[in-house]
């Protein structure tokens, strides 16, 4: 696989938006539901185990102390298998893995992804392992969105995490641009109204609990020497509050001086004549075309605002086809892709694209982010036009031509006819294939 590891990625781009987290995270969570309904345990999710491909999928991978449930096999009596700060609680005091496991441990992922830090990390595995079991989740800072589910995911109790099936209901809400509500669930504690996640008892702060003990009065100090900076304080703002005046004298003197000879009107003494002379000054000829007045007076207006950035994510939901063309949808090759733009409002122009000159819609569709809204939009795209008789190896790309130029990746996808079923009194005359339209091939060296 050609790619980079979660872990390089943070490396190199820093923390991640909580839109993109949650796709990352909804697409292994997938992963931990294929294996978990295998009876199989990963036991290691971590950013160094989640593979980004090139062509925007996202693959789990090295599941070398993965285990099947019920079996210690490679676990033995005293050990801990697997990276000290993304064990769930239960693993760092000696139980054994479940699906529950891999679920706290994503949510170390997820969190790690949008703070840029690890939130149980300490200086050795000991204190790490205890920081896990005893302290209490650091509140996100940057999270967002996706504070409920790293909230849900991070309870020290398995049974009070969140399930599986609504985490990836709640990261695909996210990941599309929305919003969800806090996690549900038990919570610990005699009263379920009033009690705090991850079980923090009254009293206690977001790293343990609050002192007991009160603490010791204050000795007297000494008087004299804060009489002396409050002296020293009085002193310098005197000396200060002095220079200013003297400055502005002299400046107004100077001002004075020179309005005397070009009086403009003979008022002089103020400056006003510079001020008067810059702001009655010729404005630009109304024939100007407005797109060129930001650039035409920079003084006047200031720099251009730059355009806002794009960010694309695709990935493959169905990548191959065999039977009778064309496919229906639900069985054609499918894809999704998420359109990210730094700044609202924007209008944003796209289009999905294949390398040949069959299939996909060639033509530029326009969509609108609201000021105040959502600032990811997800749009799926299948490949279901191909006629009778028709079948390839192609590939498809999303691209964005407005506000700014960007591209996704290839994704690959296959569409094979088996058999053609022409209409009853169908024409035996095959029409002339269409003409490729450059605008259909990203290649064709046209510039949108």
């Amino acid at each position: 696989m050609r790619g980079l590891s979660l872990a390089e990625v943070l490396e190199g781009e820093g923390p991640m938006a909580p839109q993109r987290a949650a796709h990352i995270g909804e697409q292994v969570l997938a992963a931990l539901r294929s294996a978990h309904e295998s009876g199989v345990v990963h036991r290691d999710v971590k950013p160094a185990n989640v593979l980004i491909a090139n062509d925007g999928r996202v693959l789990l991978g090295d599941f070398g102390i993965a285990s099947l449930e019920g079996s210690s096999a490679l676990t033995m009596t005293g050990e801990v298998v697997g990276s000290p700060e993304f064990l769930a609680p239960e693993r760092a005091l000696g139980r054994g893995p479940g699906p529950a496991s891999d679920l706290w441990s994503l949510g170390v992922l997820l969190y790690a992804a949008v703070e840029g830090v690890s939130p149980f990390r300490r200086d050795t595995p000991l204190t790490t392992l205890r920081a896990v079991v005893e302290d209490q989740l650091p509140p996100p800072r940057r999270a967002g969105p996706l504070a409920p589910v790293l909230e849900g995911l991070l309870r020290k109790e398995p049974a009070e995490r969140l399930s599986a099936a609504e985490a990836t209901r709640m990261l695909r809400v996210i990941g599309a641009g929305g919003t969800v509500r806090h996690p549900g669930g038990p919570v610990a504690g005699p009263d379920a109204s009033t009690a705090p996640l991850y079980g923090r008892a009254p009293g206690t702060g977001p790293y343990g609990p609050a002192p007991t003990t009160p603490l010791a009065p204050l000795a007297p100090r000494d008087t004299a020497p804060r009489a002396q900076r409050e002296w020293a304080v009085l002193v310098l703002t005197a000396g200060i509050v002095v220079l200013l005046l003297a400055v502005v004298t002299l400046g107004w003197l100077l001002l004075d001086h020179d309005a005397e000879p070009g009086a403009n009107g003979g008022s002089g003494g103020n400056g006003a004549p510079g001020t008067a002379a810059a702001s009655t000054g010729p404005s630009p000829a109304p024939s100007a075309s407005s797109s060129a007045s930001p650039s035409a007076s920079p003084s006047a207006s200031g720099s251009p605002t730059p355009a806002p950035k794009v960010t694309l994510y695709v990935h493959t939901v169905h990548g191959g086809y065999r039977g009778g063309c064309p496919p229906s949808p639900a069985d054609a090759p499918a894809f999704t892709g998420t359109i990210e733009v730094d700044a609202v409002p924007a209008e944003v122009e796209y289009r999905w694209v294949t390398r040949g000159a069959a299939g996909s819609d060639a033509g530029w569709q326009s969509v609108t982010y609201e000021a105040g809204g959502a600032r990811t939009r997800r749009f799926d795209h299948t490949e279901s036009d191909r006629g009778a008789g028709a079948g390839s190896d192609d590939a498809v790309r999303l691209e964005v031509r407005r506000p700014a130029r960007a591209v996704s990746a290839w994704l690959d996808f296959s569409l094979t006819c088996e058999e053609e079923t022409p209409a009853p009194g169908a024409s035996s005359s095959v029409p002339p294939a269409p003409s490729a339209s450059p605008s259909r091939t990203p290649d064709s060296g046209s510039t949108p």
